[in-house]
C-alpha cells in the first residue's frame, strides 16, 4: 500500500568497522543524524571484530537516546553485511541488526535490510537529490572497499532485488582508505587518518613542499595500492618530509581512481557517475576527479561531504524508499 510521504519516517542503523551510526529520515529536509567513531588506540591500524562489536553495543543506546523516543517511526532499516554480494559477512553488523529487529518488533513496524555498500550509495543519491533512471556507475572508495560498480534501482519489493549492483572492477589488494590509514599511522597520525593526512597535504601545498611521487598501478579495471604503500613507507624511513608523502598519497589515489573510472565507463558505455565513501571527503581527490573525468565527458556527482563517510542516513533513506513502495 502506498503511504503518504509525511507518514514515512524511518530509523536507520549502521554498525561498520569505523563508526556507530543512527539516523531518522522523514524526507530530504527532515533528517536526524548521530554517530560515534570507534576508538582506536594511537599507533593501531584498526580494531578486532570483537572489540568493534563491544564498542557498538556501548554506543547504540547512547545514540538512540539522542533520537528516541518518538512516536512517528513507521519503519526501521539496518545494514546487515559489508557488500551487496552473496556471502558478504562481518560480525560488526550483527550488533546493529539485533537492535533493529528488536525495535521493529516492539513497534510493530517493517524492518528492511540492506548492505553497508548500498547504504553509501543511497546516502549519495539522497544527499545529491538525484533521481537517476536506468543504470549508472558508482565509485565506492573507503577503508574497506575500492570498487566501481554499475547500479540500477530495481522494481521488486524484495531486499536483494531493490538495488541491482554489478561489480566492474576495483582494488586487488588494499583499498584506498587503507593506504591512507596505514601511511597516516606510520606518520604518527591517529586512526582513521583521512582528515589529518588531508590537512598535512594541504599544509605541504601551502609551504610549497615538493610532492613525493608514488607509482600508479592500474591495469584495465583493476588497480593495486600495495606497491605505493611500500614506496611511501620507504620514503618516510629515508627521511622524506611527511607533507610531501601525504601529497603523493593523494595524487596516487586520485590518478588511480580516474584511470579506473575511465576504463569502466568505456567498458560499460555508462557516463553517469556517483562517488561515495569516506575517501570521497578528500577535496584534492574530488577536484582531480572532476577535472580529469570532465575532460572525458563524465561529470561526477558526489555524496555530500557530511554523508560520504560512514553514516546511517543512506540506510534510513533506503528504508523510506522501500516503505513508500
Amino acid at each position: 500500500m502506498q503511504r503518504e510521504d509525511a507518514q514515512a519516517v524511518v530509523l536507520g542503523i549502521d554498525t561498520s568497522c569505523y563508526t556507530t551510526s543512527v539516523a531518522v529520515v522523514g524526507g530530504i529536509d527532515s533528517v536526524v543524524d548521530r554517530r560515534l567513531v570507534l576508538e582506536v588506540p594511537l599507533g593501531k591500524r584498526g580494531l578486532r571484530q570483537a572489540e568493534a562489536v563491544f564498542q557498538h553495543v556501548k554506543n547504540l543506546p547512547v545514540l538512540l537516546d539522542e533520537v528516541l523516543p518518538r512516536k512517528d517511526i513507521t519503519g526501521v532499516a539496518v545494514s546487515t553485511k559489508p557488500r551487496s554480494v552473496t556471502g558478504s559477512y562481518m560480525p560488526v553488523f550483527k550488533a546493529g541488526e539485533a537492535i533493529a529487529r528488536t525495535l521493529a518488533l516492539a513497534w510493530d513496524v517493517p524492518c528492511f535490510f540492506t548492505s553497508h555498500q548500498a547504504g553509501h550509495i543511497w546516502a549519495g543519491l539522497f544527499s545529491s537529490k538525484l533521481h537517476w533512471e536506468g543504470r549508472f556507475l558508482t565509485l565506492h572508495m573507503s577503508g574497506g572497499t575500492t570498487e566501481v560498480v554499475s547500479v540500477s534501482l530495481g522494481d521488486s519489493d524484495e531486499d536483494e532485488n531493490s538495488m541491482e549492483l554489478e561489480l566492474l572492477g576495483g582494488s586487488q589488494d588494499i583499498h584506498a582508505g587503507q593506504l591512507i590509514d596505514r601511511i597516516g599511522v606510520k606518520m604518527g597520525l591517529s586512526f582513521p587518518a583521512g582528515r589529518q593526512l588531508e590537512q598535512l597535504a594541504a599544509e605541504g601545498r601551502r609551504r610549497q613542499v615538493t610532492p613525493f611521487l608514488l607509482p600508479v598501478s592500474v591495469s584495465g579495471m583493476h588497480l593495486n595500492f600495495s606497491g605505493p604503500e611500500t614506496a611511501a613507507i620507504r620514503a618516510l624511513e629515508a627521511g622524506t618530509e611527511r607533507a610531501g608523502v601525504a601529497q603523493g598519497i593523494e595524487r596516487c589515489i586520485a590518478e588511480s581512481l580516474t584511470a579506473l573510472v575511465l576504463h569502466a565507463s568505456k567498458a560499460s558505455g555508462l557516463d553517469r557517475l556517483l562517488v561515495v565513501g569516506g575517501v570521497a571527503c578528500n577535496q584534492y581527490i574530488r577536484c582531480h576527479l572532476v577535472d580529469q573525468l570532465g575532460e572525458a565527458g563524465i561529470n561526477p556527482a558526489f555524496a555530500a561531504p557530511g554523508l560520504a563517510s560512514d553514516n546511517a542516513v543512506g540506510v534510513a533513506a533506503y528504508g523510506r524508499w522501500r516503505l513508500l513502495k
